[in-house]
């Protein structure tokens, strides 16, 4: 097979990845199957929050095509058991953005983004079997705080939420209460989910990215730290030798300085 002439159409990447999936094909991809695949195509996704994070547009660039390469290569496989083909995706997907913006393709009037959002969940109502629960097409792979989000977001949608903030705020308060009050580790895990449940709640209702602040928060705990061992370094101790009363105090001067 000749190298494709244009590198910037889509149809080069299908081209290229249906070559690497051929008899005479690259090994590796020949092998690969929708559940060999499942963590590259977690990491990818990973990998391009990471670049959205950092707001580094050239990374994000490269982070999509990895992404987009799972997408093709997912399809392919697909394509090849005569589950589906590329064209199937396209409709399915096209289909459905064109049923739930009526405001766009239909006459249906909306008067802002809010309004959009609440006609987009009814109309995912209308597109589930009689009878499935609202909640039964969220993935419980997801990771759990995306989960609880999502669950609490959708029940939301149908009047089941707190009034108003200061009523999850009193709901924390408890919860925290009674994890004071376990006394076995069975117990603290239960209340300890439901202290972390709380807090997705919290954080749904102030419209804050949970997964995004907690990765920030990673993110500035491991700068701050690895402060800490510098100046251990340049001072010629071992961070794990020193007091925690000392520990504490780098931790301090690196608040300041990081």
């Amino acid at each position: 097979m000749s190298l494709p002439e244009d590198l910037s159409q889509f149809n080069s990447l299908v081209d290229i990845i249906a070559r690497l999936r051929a008899p005479d094909g690259c090994p590796w991809d020949r092998k690969q199957t929708h559940a060999s695949l499942r963590e590259n195509l977690l990491g990818e996704c990973y990998e391009a929050l990471e670049a959205l994070d950092e707001g580094d547009s050239g990374k994000l660039c490269d982070e999509l095509g990895d992404l987009l390469m799972q997408v093709v290569l997912h399809t392919q496989i697909a394509t090849e058991a005569g589950e589906f083909e590329l064209g199937d995706i396209l409709t399915s997907i096209n289909t459905k953005l064109i049923h739930r913006h009526p405001h766009i393709f239909g006459s249906k009037k909306v008067k802002d983004a809010e309004e959009v959002r609440r006609n987009w969940e009814v109309l995912k109502q209308e597109e589930r079997e009689a009878g499935t629960s609202i909640l039964a097409s969220v993935p419980k792979q997801m990771p759990a705080l995306g989960y609880s989000r999502e669950i609490q977001h959708r029940v939301a949608q149908v009047g089941f939420d707190w009034e108003d903030i200061d009523g999850i705020i009193d709901k924390l308060a408890e919860e925290v209460s009674e994890f004071r009050q376990t006394e076995n580790k069975e117990q603290r895990t239960q209340e300890f989910g439901d202290l972390l449940f709380t807090l997705v709640n919290i954080a749904r209702r102030l419209g804050v990215d949970l997964e995004a602040a907690l990765r920030e928060a990673n993110r500035k705990f491991c700068r701050r730290f690895s402060y800490m061992e510098e100046v251990c370094r340049q001072h010629g101790l071992n961070l794990s030798q020193i007091s925690f009363d000392e520990q504490n105090a780098l931790w301090e001067e690196a608040k300041r300085d990081v």
